[in-house]
C-alpha cells in the first residue's frame, strides 16, 4: 500500500481505509467530517489542529504496515 506523507490530502488518506479515522482521532484531528478535509493536505491540518506531524505520518503508516501483515 502507498505510504503516507505530508502532502496527501486528509480527505484522501481517510479514503484509503475505514481505520484510519480512528488513527487521526487518537492524534488530536477531530473534524474530520469538515468539507476543509478534502482541501488541506496532513502538513495543513496539522499545524492547524497544533499536532505533531512527524507523529501523526508514523502512526498512519504504522497502522498501514500492520493491516498488510
Amino acid at each position: 500500500m502507498e505510504k503516507i506523507n505530508e502532502w496527501m490530502l486528509v480527505g484522501d488518506v481517510l479514503d484509503m481505509d475505514a481505520g484510519i479515522t480512528d488513527v487521526l482521532i487518537k492524534n488530536g484531528m477531530n473534524c474530520l467530517g469538515c468539507p476543509g478535509s478534502y482541501n488541506e493536505n496532513l502538513k495543513e491540518a496539522a499545524e492547524g489542529h497544533g499536532i505533531s506531524l512527524d507523529k501523526l505520518i508514523a502512526d498512519l503508516n504504522a497502522y498501514l504496515d500492520n493491516k498488510e501483515k
